[in-house]
């Protein structure tokens, strides 16, 4: 809520409750000790509401902070601390760049911007006026607490020392920048944690819009070879890939249950059984328990292409496709997907993982997805064919939040 540029009105009250619940303690501290005034940050805590949630959240926070006065007494604080946090939107409002309120640093004033070019003229004004504008609401307050004493708090009035009015105007200066340093720091935590999410999710769909394409091509390719042997299978096999796309269309989340997965795999093997007729067997041992388990989205199609494309088809006789899932002890999630093809060599299989956009791809989307916490395997023997296995974390459909960053 802090860290909000834009808030609707009701967000705005609750920021000003959010400080006031902070800051009041303090005063109430004050009222009931009577011995340590500068625990009362009613004045600080105002201008800071003003200046982070406007002129709303401001005047809202200095009246609350005010209550605990107003019944002491201190019957000019509400009047007053409405004004401060006023003051503090108003401080807000003629930024040109809402930046330059979190640019604000308590140890220095960027004066040297006022010799460079336009923007930071603005910028380095800017943050001299509100320097000024905080200094200058502590004196108003130490004038009124003068004039009106003991109807207004303050530490310091004006007619005391120099030196005090001195100490009191820039330990309010403090007061105010100090956190606009420290929740900015923390702001821009978040921006990077932000950019980077951006980041993951612009490489995941690019991953995405590469195999998409890649599935497409290739499903294409089939069916212009049955158009003119068999147009019957092609009109089956543009149906049923139509149904895919569709389904695609539909959920373009990164994420999707190995059920609904397998439910694909489905659809796309029976365009490829057209194709291979008898020559394609497929065996399924699936795991009941991980069907409602979360993986990503086209994780098996890109393999068992591979299985077919490289192995399979390659083979007289044909062969057969294996998938297994298992839910292991640990929680984990094992996929594995094997094949009885032609095999692969020692020296292909070593850069495998890194050509090609079927295996590579998966490989990327995995370590996007789930940085180091997944395992990818690939054990081949010429002749006997190639094992893929795949081990990822368990996540349950309906349990979400650790993967909601990306998806």
């Amino acid at each position: 809520m802090l860290l909000r540029e834009e808030r609707t009105l009701a967000q705005r009250a609750r920021l000003a409750l959010w400080f006031a619940a902070i800051f009041t303690p303090g005063v109430v501290f004050r009222l009931v000790n009577k011995s340590y005034s500068a625990l009362d940050l009613a004045l600080e805590g105002s201008l800071l509401a003003g200046i982070t949630g406007g002129y709303v959240c401001g005047w809202f926070t200095g009246m609350m902070i005010a209550i605990p006065e107003m019944f002491a007494g201190e019957v000019v604080s509400l009047p007053f601390l409405a004004v401060v946090g006023i003051i503090g939107g108003l401080l807000r409002d003629i930024a040109s760049d809402k930046e330059d309120i979190w640019r604000i640093s308590p140890i220095s004033v960027n004066v040297s911007g006022i010799f460079h070019h336009r923007r930071e003229l603005r910028s380095a004004l800017y943050h001299l006026f509100f320097s000024f504008a905080v200094v200058i609401t502590e004196l108003l307050r130490q004038v009124l607490g003068t004039v009106f004493s003991p109807r207004l708090f303050t530490i310091a009035r004006f007619n005391d020392t120099p030196l005090l009015i001195f100490l009191v105007s820039a330990s309010t200066y403090f007061c105010v920048t100090l956190p606009l340093k420290v929740w900015n720091n923390t702001r821009n935590e978040a921006k990077l944690e932000e950019q980077e999410r951006l980041l993951i999710q612009a490489r995941l769909e690019a991953l995405a819009s590469q195999i998409n394409p890649h599935f497409l091509f290739n499903t294409l390719n089939s069916v212009s070879s049955l158009i003119r042997l068999n147009p019957e299978q092609a009109r089956v096999m543009i149906m049923r890939l139509s149904r895919i796309m569709r389904g695609r269309l539909r959920n373009q989340d990164h994420f999707t249950p190995l059920r609904d997965e397998l439910a694909f795999i489905e659809d796309y093997l029976s365009i490829e059984l057209v194709r291979f007729g008898d020559k394609l067997q497929v065996v399924k041992h699936i795991d009941p328990a991980t069907l409602d388990m979360l993986v990503p989205s086209m994780l098996l199609q890109p393999l068992i292409e591979n299985s077919i494309k490289h192995g399979i088809s390659s083979k007289i006789d044909g062969g057969t496709v294996t998938i297994r899932t298992a839910h292991g002890a640990n929680g984990r999630l094992s996929i594995e997907v094997e094949d009885d093809g032609v095999g692969i060599g020692e020296a292909e299989l070593a850069g495998i993982l890194n050509k090609g956009i079927g295996v590579s791809n998966v490989k990327e989307r995995l370590k996007v997805l789930y940085n180091q916490d997944y395992r990818m395997l690939i054990d081949s023997q010429p002749g006997r064919g190639t094992r893929i296995e795949i081990e990822v974390p368990g996540t349950q459909l309906g349990n979400q939040a650790s993967l909601a960053a990306v998806s």
